[in-house]
């Protein structure tokens, strides 16, 4: 099942190109990592993901749908790059707080944070007031907020900032345990090796246009090459090789 299809979008802020003719797929229980610099228009391709833009040219499909219907939205899990939470509410109280957004009864709000806080590693922390977490944590907060719906697709923005590396370890392994249970997974991301381990396909995205898009292995082969160094062709050359 094509979980997100985006067929010859293109998105002009006045005269700026910020997406140019982008196509793409992400099937059902697949993990696609989208990357570029700053400026190739990731977050504009996220914003059309989630319905919050329109598309000056082509269609965005998520799950079968136009993303700004609230049935697809019910359906999509999302965390910022940069996420500005009440500073005053704890990270249980936070849940609750986008528990009632999503429309979640109190109870599956309560079974779904206690499981969710241990996951992401804020259990002792959960009563601490968000103003008191340090930017790691508040990442992990937002992890914990964008799972809380139980998303049939999770878009996440740049998700590693701010981690460090035994929470990047456990939120690598809570992502595979999402794939295998058929989630999919779109995210943004600067962080190379966190991808080339995560993914199952990648797009990479330079100036507006996407320059490849496929799967991980058939990008960097038997080990020969790595996602680094390909990333590089792209920017310096444009290309692939």
């Amino acid at each position: 099942m094509e979980v997100v299809k985006v067929e010859h979008v293109s998105r002009v802020f006045g005269e700026v190109m910020a997406v140019n003719d982008l196509t793409l797929t992400l099937n059902a229980g697949e993990v696609m990592g989208f990357l570029g610099t700053n400026g190739a228009g990731k977050t504009t391709t996220i914003k059309m993901l989630l319905g919050l833009i329109k598309p000056t040219e082509g269609t965005v499909s998520v799950m079968g749908g136009d993303p700004s219907d609230p049935q697809a939205r019910a359906r999509i899990g999302y965390m910022p790059e940069i996420a500005y939470y009440y500073p005053y509410l704890n990270a249980r109280e936070l849940l609750d707080f986008y528990g009632g957004i999503c429309g979640l009864d109190k109870k599956t709000i309560r079974s779904r944070a206690d499981v969710l806080l241990e996951k992401v590693g804020l259990a002792d922390a959960a009563k601490r007031p968000l103003k008191t977490y340090s930017k790691g944590m508040l990442q992990r907060a937002g992890i914990a907020q964008a799972l809380l719906n139980d998303p049939d697709l999770l878009v996440l923005d740049e998700p590693f900032t701010g981690l460090d590396p035994l929470a990047r370890i456990h939120f690598r392994e809570l992502m595979k345990e999402l794939r295998a249970a058929g989630k999919s997974i779109f995210f943004s991301s600067h962080e190379l090796g966190e991808t080339e381990l995560l993914c199952d396909k990648v797009a990479i995205m330079k100036k507006g246009h996407c320059f490849y898009q496929g799967p991980v292995k058939q990008l960097t082969g038997e080990g020969e090459k790595n996602l680094e160094r390909l990333f590089l062709d792209v920017l310096e050359k444009g290309e692939v090789k």
